[in-house]
Parts: C-alpha cells; structure tokens; sequence
C-alpha cells in the first residue's frame, strides 16, 4: 500500500468514525419521526372540519360518523401532539436514556468516550449499548476501505455513502421491521446518479433495468406468496431497496444479491440462535437485513470476485448485452 493509499483510508476512516456516531443517531431517531408522522395523521384524518370530511366518513360513507370514543380521543390528541418538543436529526441533543444526562462533547468521541466511560453513562453509570462503538468502528473501517481502494474520489465518496445508508437500513429493519422510504429513495438515486457519472463502473442501462428488475422480482415474489399462502412474506420496503442495489451492482448481479443475501440471513439466523435472541420458529425475522449485509458484503470483497464466486448468477449480464 503506497504512502498515499495509507493517507487517504485513514482520513476516510477517521471521517466513517465521525459519520457513524451520526449513523446511530439516525438509527434510532428516524423510526420515532415515522411514529409521530404516523400519529398526526391518524389524528387529523379521524378529525372533521365544515371544509373537510373526515377519513372515516370517506371510507364508511358520507353519513357515517366515527364512534365518539375514537373522536374524542382524536380531539384530545391533536393539541398533545401539537405541544410535542421538535424531534428530528438535529434536534434535541444527544442524551442518556436513563436519566436525560445531556451528552457533553468529550463524551461523543467515537469508539474513545466508549472505552474511557468503560461502556456506561458519566452520570448514573447506566451500561450503554456496545452497538454504538460497533456501528462507529464498522462504518469507520468501511470508508477505510473506500478511501484505500478508490481514493479520495467523487467515487470513493459515493461508494461511502453507499456504506452508510445500508448500515443504516439494517439496523432500523433489525430493530422495526421498516425500511425508511427516504433512505431507501436516496440509495436509489446515487446510485442511478453514480451510473450515470460513470463513478460506479456500471453503465446507466444496467443500472436502470437493476433497479426495474430488482423491484419487480420481489414484488412477484410477494404477490404469488399472498395468493397462495394468504400471507404476506414482506414489505413493499424490500422491493425498493433491491432495486436500490440493482442500480449500483448492475441488472446482472441481481441473481448474486439474493444468494448472499441468503448466506447472510444464515450467518444471522445462526447468530440469534446461539445468542438466544431466537428461541422460537415463529418469530419474524426482517428479510431486509439480509438484503443490506449482502449490499455490504459485496462492497467488501469487490463485485470482480462476487462474480467469480457465483459465475452462474450472471445470466441477465448475457441477456443484456
């Protein structure tokens, strides 16, 4: 590794720590702004004014009314939410969830404020998750890697970034069971975005039939499973992000995609098995952690060698050349 390979993955590193202290807030943050999005709407919909119906009376019918229960406690709701403190990325700063310490700055270091509070709250002692030093030390290695391999480059910052939102999208779908549509639009976009560039060697019509076949296989996926099983066998959130990586990886690693994907879910299912977080058959398992880790394995080990371990999952290369 030349002086200059070394110099720009340890400022990359150095910057993916930093990113990901920002990643955890995000983590746990934008699911709890979906919530309230959620509420006010549920509310405001269940309220009627003279210019305005309600949603209820659209649904059951111009005459029909929303029992008095539900109204009332809509009624009651909307000034209660309306009083709620802002709530978004930025805003309120960082605390202890235990007891509402403010964290200072020399407690946000990355990975170092961990490791010198010996993984508790400087206040109440309180242990905090070791899941944050993890997210800051992975995302760090992983703009490491970026910057070693493509430099401090428009691309290398692309393919960051690429890192960050699927780290991103595999802990919220671990935690919730959702893929936030704002985070899975942007991933699809850079990466239509980068094809079109030319920052990820994929050409824009590979990019763009991923994106259009990696939703749609999904999508068939899910609707044969409904009508046979009368179940649903996951989200619309699945789809999108597939075709997320469709338009990064190209249209003929799609194959590729969904059998490391099934690898990783392996790794993961094993994982909760022996950790005990996976005492029951029936318990859901999101399908998009799977899809995520296997975006982020195919950045670790480069898709040149993916394609060599898997040369049978590139048919759609052949179809589309």
């Amino acid at each position: 590794m030349s002086v200059s390979q070394g110099f720009d993955a340890a400022l990359a590193g150095v910057l993916g720590l930093l990113v990901g202290s920002f990643l955890n807030v995000v983590i746990y943050r934008m699911p709890v702004m979906m919530y309230r999005d959620w509420l006010t709407d549920a509310v405001a919909n269940l309220m009627s004014s003279k210019d305005q119906p309600s949603l209820w009376s659209l649904v059951f019918g111009p005459k029909s009314k929303a029992p008095k229960e539900l109204e009332a406690a809509a009624d009651k709701a909307a000034p209660a939410i309306e009083n709620l403190p802002r709530f978004d990325l930025a805003l309120p700063a960082s605390r202890c969830g235990a007891c509402g310490h403010k964290i200072r700055l020399h407690e946000n270091i990355p990975v170092l404020s961990y490791i010198f509070l010996r993984g508790r709250c400087a206040s109440c002692k309180t242990s905090i998750s070791p899941r944050y030093p993890l997210v800051e030390a992975i995302t760090g290695a992983l703009f490491a890697l970026c910057g070693w391999r493509f430099g401090l480059t428009p691309t290398g910052a692309l393919w960051a970034a690429f890192a960050a939102l699927l780290i991103c999208q595999f802990l919220i779908d671990f935690d919730t069971q959702f893929l936030p549509d704002p985070l899975n639009y942007m991933l699809l976009w850079l990466g239509l975005v980068g094809a079109a560039m030319g920052w990820t060697g994929v050409t824009l019509s590979s990019a763009v039939w991923g994106a259009v076949f990696g939703y749609l296989s999904l999508w068939l996926v899910y609707h044969g499973y409904r009508l046979i099983t009368g179940k649903e066998g996951m989200g619309y959130g699945d789809f999108k992000l597939l075709a997320a990586l469709g338009a990064w990886l190209g249209a003929d690693y799609l194959i590729a995609i969904i059998l490391v994907s099934s690898l990783v879910g392996a790794v993961i299912g094993l994982t909760l098995r022996f950790a005990g977080k996976l005492a029951h058959k029936d318990i859901p398992i999101a399908f998009g952690p799977f899809l995520a880790g296997a975006g982020l394995v195919c950045l670790v080990i480069g898709p040149e060698l993916v394609r060599q371990w898997v040369p049978f999952a590139f048919p759609l290369g052949t179809l589309l050349r």
